[in-house]
């Protein structure tokens, strides 16, 4: 009995490969893998900067060699499976959960080991693609929103977005989520900013407002966004577009000491950033929003399973419409391969493509 799991064997060389079954307390059968083209087109092509350099946990520090860059074994965050058999009370036999295992047709699972988020009987399964880890990533971009206003005495999701004004730069995946979740907790504005029309297209789809980031939005925005005379702007800018032009922008849309809350990932650096300019002269900050943590005082009240849950909530409000404008292709799970090699040759371009299995 083995599993089929897509891997990178080397840049560029994709595969799919019969890996035994291990022996554990439970086992799921994959439904959906989600596809995160942002972080795992840069294991294809070779740019992520974990496979030049390691990382030290402790010290928070990259440098030195890898251990072993390729084969990368493990691709892919937003799993969806059945639980086909158990031995453990903490997980239910027949239960559909999200997981995160990477691209791959089941998975023998431990739950002291991985996250089993189970999802109610009235979600799509395909929409569970985003609750493991796709979801909380947004999710937590607003709760540290609400850290930068109230510390450690944040209530709620919306503390930091509420009656706010508020940009989100970059119309992925991630910033449409991200956009939802503070339209959804009450902002007063929530305006997506990207270059490309067919994103948003669909951030429209969505019901967001837009903006096109090709030609310079900012004077745009700040005219319209009056504090008082000389205090312009959105009050706080979600960034989540992986290059540093898009992270200058969301600098330049801030209102005088505003902060830019970082969701996005910049395998090339950021040289781009031009510090010396609008991030020194109005006293701006950058705080950087990734699911590896949650502001600091702020756990364990606030944990990964409570972003999950209110990213159940949050696709029990809209998750129709993300369904139908969010999620452009479902393949099968043995196009992958080459599925991941038309998105990294930009030969074909999806927001959000589903691997079926």
């Amino acid at each position: 009995m083995s599993d089929r799991n897509l891997i990178v064997a080397a840049p560029g060389q994709l595969e799919v490969v019969e890996e035994p079954v291990a022996d554990g307390p439970f086992r799921v059968r994959t439904l959906f893998s989600g596809i995160s083209a942002g972080t795992e087109l840069t294991f294809v092509k070779g740019t992520n900067p974990a496979l030049h350099h390691s990382f030290d946990p402790v010290l928070g520090l990259f440098g030195g060699p890898p251990a072993a860059a390729y084969p990368v074994t493990r691709l892919g965050y937003m799993e969806v499976g059945q639980v086909t058999e158990s031995r453990t009370p903490a997980v239910a036999e027949g239960s559909v959960v999200a997981m995160t295992y990477g691209h791959r047709s089941g998975w023998t699972g431990d739950p002291v080991r991985d996250r089993v988020v189970p999802l109610p009987d009235d979600l799509d399964p395909l929409l569970g693609i985003y609750v493991a880890h796709m979801g909380p990533i947004c999710a937590n971009g607003l709760l540290h929103a609400a850290a930068d206003l109230h510390g450690p005495a944040v209530r709620g999701l919306g503390d930091g977005v509420a009656g706010r004004r508020v940009a989100v730069t970059g119309a992925g995946v991630v910033g449409l989520l991200t956009a939802l979740f503070a339209k959804a907790h009450g902002a007063a504005s929530v305006v997506v900013l990207d270059p490309t029309p067919a994103r948003l297209a669909v951030a429209a789809a969505l019901g967001l407002e837009t903006m096109d980031s090709s030609a310079d939005p900012a004077p745009t925005l700040k005219t319209a966004w009056r504090h008082t005379a000389d205090d312009r702007g959105a009050d706080v800018v979600f960034q989540c577009r992986g290059q540093a032009s898009a992270l200058h922008l969301a600098l330049r849309l801030l209102r005088p000491q505003g902060t830019v809350i970082d969701l996005a990932f910049y395998p090339g650096g950021a040289d781009d950033v031009r510090l010396g300019e609008e991030f020194h002269h109005n006293g701006l900050g950058i705080r950087t929003a990734q699911i590896g943590r949650v502001p600091r005082g702020l756990a364990p009240t606030w944990d990964r399973e409570r972003l999950s849950a209110a990213t159940i909530d949050l696709l029990r409000g809209h998750g129709e419409a993300i369904r139908k404008h969010l999620i452009t292709a479902v393949v099968p799970f043995e196009d992958g391969p080459a599925l991941l090699d038309q998105l990294a040759s930009r030969e074909r371009h999806e927001l959000q493509a589903v691997l079926s299995f």
